[in-house]
């Protein structure tokens, strides 16, 4: 390649790289190194103190937190039916997905916040089981997800088109909100949980 050419090209390629840095993040959360409260112990005794106080179904929807808990629509129905009578926020995500790893430390404070009075659960949309268990172990967002290798469970709450999805469930257990894509931030996924979710 001529010298000419190749100096533009060189630009264009960094200008990509740094782009699909800034789009898939690092996995820190602001200000935390990438220990998130979850991660950390002082964080997991605060969640488990909070949790102590929350009712039962609160209580056993965290018990199997950062697993691939049920497959398909069946097990997130059978999930989301134990949580009736509780605001839920689910996320869509899957392990080849950057944004989602960019948001799971926000995911994962707002569990220790909000978890003693809304429920979280996950969707690992059309993903490998391996490389999804490998993904948590990584990057633990402490609640359980729901394995969604064909990605019925997703689409049937009207999502599956872009990774990461957020929904939020009433009470009623009807959808309130869908948030396409990932959030830039934790204060973003504060806000809508206070909105939709509290």
């Amino acid at each position: 390649m001529p010298r000419r050419a190749a100096r533009p090209f060189a630009i264009l390629a960094a200008v990509i790289f740094a782009s699909v840095l800034a789009a898939c993040g690092t996995g820190d959360s602001a200000g935390t190194g990438g220990v998130t409260a979850t991660t950390s112990a002082a964080g997991k005794r605060t969640a488990a103190a909070r949790l102590a106080a929350a009712p039962a179904a609160l209580k056993a929807n965290a018990a199997d937190a950062d697993t691939l808990a049920g497959e398909g629509t069946g097990g997130l129905k059978a999930r989301l039916a134990t949580l009736e009578g509780h605001p839920v926020v689910v996320n869509q995500w899957a392990s080849w997905c950057g944004p989602c790893r960019h948001e799971f430390p926000f995911f994962a404070d707002a569990v220790v916040e909000h978890g003693n009075r809304v429920a979280f659960l996950g969707i690992d949309f059309t993903d490998d089981r391996d490389a999804a268990t490998a993904f948590l172990r990584e990057s633990p967002p402490g609640f359980a997800s729901i394995y969604d290798p064909k990605g019925d469970a997703a689409r049937s709450l009207g999502g599956g088109r872009v990774a990461p999805t957020t929904f939020f469930i009433g009470r009623d257990g009807k959808p309130t909100y869908m948030k396409l894509g990932g959030y830039r931030d934790a204060a973003a996924l504060e806000a809508d949980i206070r909105r939709y979710a509290r």
